[in-house]
């Protein structure tokens, strides 16, 4: 007769222990399936904050690359504007000497305040043999028109004909001859300028004005507030 094998049943807490183990291992599966699921959820909303983030990084980077540029432009415009002022100051002056060029050459009208000096012969004398002696001369034309270019005389013209800076001044008895065109006395010379400087350069102590009477010359000064004289090309004409 055998003998059967006995198998001892399994005891409670063995079986309370595969249990646990069984439902510890569900809810490890579980959680994990579960944290994988959430991660593919929330995946793409953290890749897309990302490349926010690097855009506004890249943005701001590029803000301040314009904004260095736009101070360089700004710096050059500034630089730009200080050039062209001074160009501009520059160009005026210019032109203001040119205009004086000009009027010292006789190409434009000239008019302005001024001076009017009238020299005239003096009267006969019978005791006097030369009449030379009491006539105006070109040299007493000269010491008046010497007088007035170093006062700041702006144009000059004699008896309405203007003066040039070469023109040709010369005596013929009573008659003046000024660029080939002869004028008899009185001779009336006129100045744009300040008045009262070209006054008192020719009246001055011993100057020009002293020398013509001196000299039996009858000289006449006045002050003008307006004068007005042609260029050379109206003379010409």
């Amino acid at each position: 007769m055998s003998k059967e094998k006995y198998i001892k049943p399994p005891s409670r807490k063995s079986i309370t222990i595969l249990i646990v183990c069984i439902v510890t291992g569900f809810i490890i599966g579980y959680s994990y399936n579960l944290s994988k699921d959430k991660q593919k959820i929330t995946s793409p909303y953290l890749d897309q904050a990302e490349s926010y983030r690097e855009e506004l990084i890249h943005q701001q980077e590029r803000n301040k690359e314009l904004t260095e540029e736009l101070n360089e432009i700004q710096t050059k415009i500034r630089d730009y504007e200080k050039s062209f002022a001074t160009d501009e100051k520059e160009f005026e002056n210019l032109l203001l000497e040119a205009e004086k060029l000009r009027l010292m050459l006789g190409e434009i009208p000239a008019m302005g305040p001024g001076i009017r000096i009238t020299l005239n012969d003096s009267e006969y004398d019978p005791n006097n043999s030369n009449p030379n002696d009491y006539i105006v001369h070109e040299s007493h034309i000269f010491k008046v028109i010497n007088e007035l270019k170093i006062s700041g005389a702006e144009a000059i013209a004699i008896n309405g004909q203007r003066l040039k800076t070469n023109s040709y001044i010369s005596c013929t008895g009573p008659v003046i001859t000024i660029d080939g065109k002869q004028y008899p006395a009185p001779f009336v010379i006129e100045a744009v300028g300040n008045p009262e400087v070209l006054n008192s350069s020719l009246q001055i102590v011993g100057g020009v004005f002293d020398q013509l009477l001196n000299d039996q010359i009858v000289v006449t000064i006045e002050q003008s507030g307006h004068i007005v004289m042609p260029s050379v090309n109206d003379n010409q004409s």
